[in-house]
């Protein structure tokens, strides 16, 4: 894009961001924890267990593609809750003192959501209800990734940024897997009456019910390191600013302008990774969906099917997290999402669960690489002792459009009456995504000091 300026090159901060000391290393653990804790919301909750268990056994009666519809019109309303809400977030939590104010309330949020998801019985009558905390359970899960991923500056230097993140995006796949393998074994397998090692009663949706719990007390216990941890302070982080509620959105346009003439690339590069990222976050919390309603998996092969995608998603984020210095954060996304597209498509087309198997486990395989690659470029491209700021305008941008996604799938599902339409939705916002980033030039950077260094790509 015409008329980029060079940006201002990030000094690598001192002792405080090293990562090779035995402190460092323990705030990294705990950092990963979370990610390994916040896996138990996205995968029981948001993807392979409690959704499928909305859309089919609580949704049963109803026309076919209207309770999916409907959690596509619900994932919409979230997305613009958080497009509106994550501005705040990002310029309150300016001191590492608020991020931990922020992370630890947000978490608290997530955790009683989940748990009040156990309320929802095997009948449409609750289909609202859970609706309603899906939502809202969305919406602080989401709030809550601006403070945690700002918390990545203290961590780690330049040189380490994407080995770390891909660590984090690597402990979150391999946490989806245990606990759903626990969920699988102890509450859902086998048939009859009773279902798991723990003989759950299948009537009104208990073994579901009893996943969600066991989902609020896995994030509560692994997000307690960080949460409790000291913050890291840093003389570069500027003071705590107080502008009020309408005042951040003054604020967020006076820093929006100043980032522009300082280094617009950055802003480019948000916009574009918007409309890729919402189109990933569709297509893979939709996934369960399409294999009920269109592959027709049974609940407990759609959890087989999320452990086995976590362990491809967690073996891509790390293999990306390893090459994305020396392949570079650009190409690592834009070879990720041709991929994801091609095998979306793909997917659309064929019918059977061994399609749906291949596809899908190929799909997930590609989907941590641009999550890591994306969150390490928005951490080297921002502004020192700006990262919350940053990240704030990260999740922000990213629910911009995060109502596109859902919506469209929504609206294929409802107007072709087949779940199986809908799959286009999210195949067509990450394509779109893919040539925006194609599009946009983004800083080179040193393969072992991971500094920036003249030119672009």
């Amino acid at each position: 894009m015409p008329g980029v300026e060079e940006p201002v090159e990030r000094q690598d901060p001192g002792p405080n961001r090293q990562s090779d000391t035995p402190t460092s290393r323990g705030r990294i653990a705990a950092w990963a924890a979370f990610d390994w804790g916040s896996a138990a919301f996205n995968t029981v909750i948001v993807m392979f267990i409690f959704t499928p268990y909305l859309t089919g056994r609580v949704g049963a009666g109803m026309p076919d593609g209207v309770p999916q519809g409907l959690l596509g019109w619900m994932m919409g309303l979230g997305g613009v809750l958080v497009f509106l809400l994550a501005p705040v977030i990002g310029v309150w939590a300016d001191t590492p003192q608020r991020r931990r104010i922020a992370l630890g309330t947000l978490t608290t949020l997530v955790v009683l959501v989940a748990t009040a998801m156990s309320l929802v019985r095997e009948d449409n009558r609750y289909l609202w209800l859970g609706l309603g905390l899906y939502c809202a359970g969305s919406v602080f899960n989401e709030l809550a990734q601006v403070p945690y991923n700002a918390t990545l500056h203290g961590l780690t230097t330049s040189a380490n940024a994407s080995r770390v993140s891909g660590l984090g995006l690597a402990a979150a796949y391999i946490g989806g897997v245990v606990v759903l393998l626990i969920c699988y074994l102890g509450f859902i397998s086998g048939d009859g009456p009773t279902r798991g090692f723990f003989h759950i009663p299948a009537a009104d949706g208990y073994d579901v019910r009893v996943s969600a719990l066991l989902a609020a007390a896995w994030f509560a216990v692994f997000a307690l390191p960080l949460v409790l941890s000291r913050p890291v302070t840093d003389p570069e982080d500027p003071p705590p600013t107080s502008p009020g509620f309408f005042g951040v959105y003054r604020e967020l346009w006076r820093d929006l302008v100043e980032q522009w003439h300082m280094d617009r690339r950055i802003i480019y590069f948000l916009g574009a990774s918007a409309i890729f990222r919402d189109g990933m976050v569709a297509m893979f919390a939709l996934t369960p969906v399409i294999a009920n309603g269109v592959f027709h998996l049974s609940g407990a092969d759609i959890t087989l099917f999320g452990v086995a995608g976590n362990v491809m998603a967690a073996a891509g984020a790390i293999v990306g997290g390893l090459i994305d210095t020396r392949l570079g954060s650009k190409g690592i996304i834009v070879g990720s999402l041709v991929a994801i597209v091609t095998l979306g498509i793909v997917m659309m087309c064929l019918s059977g669960e061994p399609s749906f198997w291949i596809c899908g486990l190929a799909i997930a395989a590609f989907v941590g690489p641009p999550q890591s690659a994306a969150r390490t470029l928005v951490l080297r491209m921002a502004p020192a002792g700006r990262e919350a700021f940053v990240f704030g305008l990260y999740t922000m941008t990213g629910r911009a459009v995060s109502f596109v996604g859902p919506w469209l799938f929504a609206v294929f599902a409802l107007l072709f009456h087949a779940t199986r339409a809908g799959i286009a939705g999210p195949v067509l916002m990450i394509a779109l995504g893919m040539v925006a980033v194609m599009l946009v030039k983004v800083p080179r950077y040193h393969p072992v000091t991971g500094e920036n260094i003249s030119g672009a790509s």
